[in-house]
């Protein structure tokens, strides 16, 4: 199987359907996309109905082209990172792995046009975010989930409107910024450096304003992180995290025991905006981002430096953080649910605490004069009661 048999395949998955965001390649099964979230069978012209592990990895050899760093990384860890590009179709972010003896592959398809926060009908927060001069600021959520999208569009605001030198450390570089206001030097791990924190050492030397950090795997890229964000530089970046309070949570405990003090003043200073993300199905069709939005304030500070307790916790101070932009999935949830982007069911699946939202619903229903529960035809027993009530009389009686 040749490279162009390879993009001829690839290209045939990409054009199968609209919205399709990862292009699927497992031993056994046919060629897959997934369309909105659900995996999709793609038919091939000669037919393949199950692809052979040989198949499979002369598919995995000719996307990473028999680099030797990555193929060593494969052959190590069981994993690799890379990108790949057809010609005047499209980009993909590759992750190649094995699985029982046999490599699967996971094409993601990157957008070759840099969205803008308005496009995205991201909220007035996200702005507000991309027009702070410094700090760390953190858009955490699964594999899948929009980070990357929601940071180039902050980004693409940057470059629109400040003229400062920009730094991205990527794996790989996905969006790829034009040269506008800002001056754009975008670096792919493996390529032009090896690690994120040594390429985030390097970085605080190339005299940037704005660094983007494309994922905080370890304790020292967080370490290295804070300590740009500290002294003056604005530090984007990603964690796999679920909400804002377990982001802070995650950070604290990459760190031993003795350096925790330390950590919770650092992350307590340089801290901004923490952005939590999950896309949902939208009633039509289509998915729709649900966000957590928490900013730094003094009751955020004080939380972080002293940690949660029982009657204050990072969800509640977000719950009750209307004022200063802040929300929780919850409360999105039912805002969506009110506009009538999300269903019913999907709200209760998504939601943090589902007896939260459970009542939301609830009283949205109600006040609409829908009923609020599926249990009918409930009654008075009233033989049971004159029943009883003539035991009572009777045991008396005989008193």
């Amino acid at each position: 199987m040749r490279k162009a048999e390879i993009d001829y395949i690839l290209t045939t998955m990409l054009e199968a359907y609209g919205n399709i965001s990862d292009l699927n390649i497992t031993v056994g099964k046919t060629f897959q996309v997934e369309v909105n979230g659900k995996l999709v069978d793609v038919p091939v012209n000669p037919p393949i109905p199950q692809i052979t592990p040989f198949q499979a990895e002369v598919i995995a050899l000719n996307l990473i082209n028999s680099d030797r760093r990555l193929t060593e990384i494969l052959l190590k860890s069981g994993s690799c990172d890379c990108s790949y590009y057809i010609q005047g179709k499209a980009r993909f972010r590759v992750n190649i792995f094995s699985q029982r003896g046999n490599y699967s592959i996971v094409l993601r398809k990157l957008e070759t046009r840099i969205p803008s926060i308005e496009e995205l009908k991201l909220p007035p927060q996200f702005g507000k975010a991309a027009e702070e001069k410094n700090g760390l600021i953190l858009v955490t959520g699964a594999t899948g989930s929009g980070k990357t999208t929601t940071l180039a569009a902050m980004l693409n605001k940057i470059n629109h409107e400040k003229s400062v030198h920009v730094i991205t450390l990527e794996d790989p570089v996905e969006f790829v910024h034009p040269q506008l206001r800002s001056t754009f030097n975008q670096r792919e791990l493996g390529g032009d450096f090896d690690t994120f924190v040594n390429g985030l050492r390097a970085a605080l030397r190339q005299a940037p304003k704005v660094i983007l950090v494309g994922e905080m795997r370890d304790r020292e890229t967080v370490e290295v992180g804070m300590s740009a964000a500290e002294t003056g530089h604005l530090v984007m970046s990603t964690l796999h995290t679920v909400d804002a309070g377990q982001t802070i949570n995650r950070i604290i405990g990459m760190f031993g025991q003795e350096e925790e003090r330390q950590i919770r003043i650092r992350l307590a200073d340089s801290l901004r905006w923490i952005i939590s993300q999950r896309l949902v199905p939208k009633v039509g069709g289509g998915r729709i981002a649900l966000l957590e939005i928490m900013a730094n304030n003094m009751r955020v500070k004080d939380t972080i430096l002293n940690g949660e307790t029982e009657d204050k916790t990072f969800y509640d101070i977000v719950r009750n953080g209307d004022a200063y932009g802040m929300w929780t999935f919850d409360q999105h949830i039912i805002k969506l649910y009110v506009e009538g982007q999300i269903s019913e069911e999907t709200a209760r699946a998504y939601a943090t605490r589902r007896a939260v939202v459970a009542r939301g619903i609830d009283t949205i229903k109600a006040g609409k004069g829908e009923k609020t529960t599926d249990i009918e035809g409930l009654a008075m027993d009233e033989k049971y009661d004159r029943e009883t009530t003539g035991k009572v009389k009777l045991k008396k009686k005989r008193a």
